[in-house]
């Protein structure tokens, strides 16, 4: 199953009794919040969920190309971890 953003809002909204539009402007924001906070280097921790955080990883000294020049040797990506108390659930359920 996935869990897309509307299926989500309708979710967030059936079990807080909140109208899905507010949900949406909640949603939206929060993805704002977090996109500028990854952009700016910074770490999202949700206690006993996840941590998000943006890491540079060096591509050493040959990097590649790419269509319109050089790769850049540097670049940051996103790296997600599961919480010890997520890990066990997974465990659990059999999907880890």
């Amino acid at each position: 199953m996935t869990l897309n953003k509307n299926k989500m809002v309708r979710e967030i909204g059936r079990r807080t009794r909140l109208k899905n539009r507010d949900v949406h402007t909640m949603l939206e924001a929060l993805i704002g919040v977090w996109t500028e906070e990854l952009a700016a280097g910074g770490k999202i921790e949700l206690e006993n969920f996840i941590v998000l955080e943006t890491q540079i990883i060096d591509r050493g000294e040959r990097p590649g190309t790419i269509a319109n020049g050089e790769a850049p040797r540097y670049i940051r990506k996103v790296a997600l971890r599961c919480s010890k108390a997520l890990k066990a659930r997974l465990k659990i359920s059999g999907t880890l």
